[in-house]
């Protein structure tokens, strides 16, 4: 077992298993190309994380969620694609990113307040 810190609160506990008796298999030359046994690394944290996700998102509350998001989120999306043609940033970095995505954000909002 392997604990890797990728940022300050960001601990992680892996774990690296390597499959016994791979040799013996008469199947592994059409699925398994390298030298010596298959190894899996596990990062417990992050399945843990997402059987809590999948959880969530197949309870009652998760699920009506779900279909909520198709009528509140994705259309937004699609008007700035199409009406806009918007397809890409122009800028770069995450502080740009986020204030050209705001501007756009803006006017959607204005257009809407005008239409209404």
């Amino acid at each position: 077992m392997r604990i890797r810190k990728r940022q300050l609160a960001d601990i992680q506990t892996l774990s690296h298993e390597q499959a016994k008796n791979g040799k013996s298999c008469p199947m592994r030359g059409q699925c398994f190309k390298a030298k010596g046994n298959r190894s899996i690394e596990r990062n417990h944290n992050l399945e843990r994380h997402k059987e809590r996700t999948r959880e969530l998102l197949l309870s009652e509350t998760g699920i009506q969620r779900k279909k909520q998001r198709s009528a509140d989120v994705e259309p937004v999306f699609a008007q700035l694609k199409h009406n806009n043609g918007f397809r890409r940033f122009s800028l770069k970095g995450l502080q740009k990113v986020e204030l050209e995505f705001g501007l756009m954000a803006l006017g959607h909002n204005l257009r809407k307040k005008i239409a209404a």
